[in-house]
């Protein structure tokens, strides 16, 4: 499949991103480039200068709501995605409503009840709808341990085990891989379908 053919069918897709930090602001610009029609981003968050290291974000974004930032930089990339972005805090009362559209969903959330509460909400409500997790980054060094599993509908990228911490910070490399994992992983499952 040339490049143009790879457009015609992603354009034809909707992909929602739960959470725009690390993960989700990177791995939605590696699929704004490749040209998914519609991307769906929430997060309740704004820019600060700490995010900086890792997320896809400018200087001149910093307070911003991350939400509107990253829209900005998908149009600048590439004008023809449809964004729509949502600046809320998901639980599993909204989650489904704001996703059910989507062809898959990736997770990209920090905190592990975030994580937990996206899995089980679409495990109970939608069971089909394939779910890219983002799972182990923080640090740095130890590329050969992010890895791929897939169990059922959940796609598993990272390490699984590297947990954010203050002596184990989230840094742009390895969050960076993951979030192309994810991005990779997305599109083969779109391109494969």
């Amino acid at each position: 499949m040339n490049f143009e053919e790879i457009k015609n069918k992603l354009r034809n897709y909707t992909v929602g991103i739960a959470g725009a930090g690390g993960l989700g602001s990177n791995c939605a610009v590696a699929i704004a480039r490749v040209g998914v029609g519609k991307i769906i981003i929430s997060d309740f968050d704004i820019v600060y200068e700490s995010n900086l290291n890792r997320q896809y974000f400018f200087k001149d974004q910093i307070g911003l709501r991350k939400v509107d930032a990253l829209k900005a930089n998908i149009e600048r990339i590439n004008p023809e995605i449809e964004v729509l972005d949502h600046f809320i805090k998901l639980d599993e009362n909204n989650i489904i409503d704001i996703y059910k559209d989507c062809d898959l969903v990736v997770e990209a959330f920090d905190l592990a009840e975030m994580k937990k509460m996206l899995i089980e909400t679409f495990l109970s409500e939608l069971p089909k709808m394939p779910i890219v997790l983002g799972l182990g980054m923080a640090g740095f060094g130890k590329s050969n341990t992010i890895k791929f599993r897939k169990a059922e509908n959940l796609y598993i990228c990272g390490d699984e085990i590297s947990e954010i911490a203050d002596n184990n910070p989230p840094l742009a490399p390895r969050v960076g891989m993951v979030a192309n994992m994810q991005a990779n992983t997305v599109l083969e499952i779109l391109l494969n379908s």
